[in-house]
């Protein structure tokens, strides 16, 4: 079993390449198999959604649907495997694994922008209304891919502005006038774009009950700091250990806060985002940014060997030591 969620469960399986029939485990080409909860009306909801928009629209960074089946109360959906698995699960994990490099975010981060893109526009626009990190899926070469579909909802038409729909969704990722209203705009999804941009550049969630009250919830504690070019570089991810340009980081924040405006016409459309990330990720390090990372380097490696020179020494019995994080550090594993 690959996850499980609201819907039901995920598997992994294999089917030929040529007729997508089921195969042998490890023949053929590996697919996720979600498999719906019987009982669950609202998982029928979502299952009808996810072939409704994935049976019609493809694009290099929307997950692929192989096919889709509905019989004795079962509803599966065969999609392509991502290898990588979801960004969250690379932003968030508590330990092991190589952390993502700058420039794979701001890979992660153009990919997961041009699905959006696509989306909104179609002839009749789609507003995906569910984008969060676990939602973004990484191929074997964290090439972005927007999943999950059961969410989605057709843009307004005619000289409406918005659609009215009931109020579900990731609360921490969803636009503040949709949460208040039920209002559901194009402009929502670029909200949750810069919640998840937030995410990738601090390595934090949106909520964490484990930071102190005032830090629960990120947008509210980070966005009247992210101007400030002295306590953005104390935001910063550590497992990035200095090593991005710090322009570039700097001009990520500043999108973010125009991605965050509580006011929906004034945050910028997803083809202005892409082409603003498009072009940060052409910025390089500079002479400082690399001196910077250098002093970092050479304080950790002092601060490690510190520690090592202090640890008690083993003479035949089971030592055993303690370590801890700093409080950005353990909010950000």
């Amino acid at each position: 079993m690959l996850g499980e969620g609201g819907f039901g469960k995920v598997f992994k399986g294999w089917v030929d390449p040529k007729t997508y029939a089921a195969s042998k485990v490890g023949v053929g080409i590996p697919v996720a198999v979600k498999k719906s909860s019987p009982d669950s009306e609202q998982g029928l909801k979502e299952w009808q959604a996810e072939v409704k928009f994935l049976g019609k629209f493809s694009h290099p960074n929307l997950v692929k649907l192989f096919g889709y089946c509905w019989e004795d109360k079962q509803f599966l959906l065969v999609y392509e495997y991502m290898q990588k698995g979801s960004l969250e699960s690379h932003l968030f994990r508590k330990k092991g694994g190589e952390p993502l490099s700058w420039d794979t975010r701001i890979k992660i981060a153009i990919g997961a922008a041009k699905g959006l893109v696509f989306l909104h526009n179609t002839e009749k626009s789609v507003i995906y209304r569910d984008f969060k990190a676990s939602n973004v899926l990484l191929d074997g070469d964290f090439n972005a891919k927007l999943s999950d579909f059961g969410l989605a909802k057709f843009g307004p038409v005619d000289s409406n502005s918005h659609v009215t729909t009931d109020i579900v969704g990731m609360y921490g990722y969803a636009a503040p006038e949709y949460m208040s209203t039920g209002h559901l705009y194009v402009k929502s999804d670029v909200y949750g774009f810069g919640v998840v941009l937030l995410e990738i550049i601090t390595g934090m969630r949106v909520l964490d009950s484990s930071r102190q009250p005032h830090q629960y919830n990120l947008v509210k504690w980070t966005k009247p700091l992210l101007p400030n070019k002295n306590k953005l570089r104390n935001l910063m991810d550590p497992r990035l250990e200095h090593g991005y340009p710090f322009q570039a980081a700097s001009q990520v924040a500043e999108l973010i806060i125009r991605c965050l405006n509580p006011q929906c016409k004034l945050r910028p459309d997803m083809e202005q985002v892409l082409g603003k990330v498009e072009k940060i990720s052409k910025m390089e390090m500079t002479p400082k940014d690399l001196k910077a990372q250098t002093k970092h380097l050479k304080d950790e490696e002092r601060r490690l060997r510190k520690r090592s020179s202090t640890l008690p020494t083993n003479h035949g019995g089971i030592g055993h030591t303690g370590g801890g994080h700093s409080q950005h550090e353990y909010q950000s594993y």
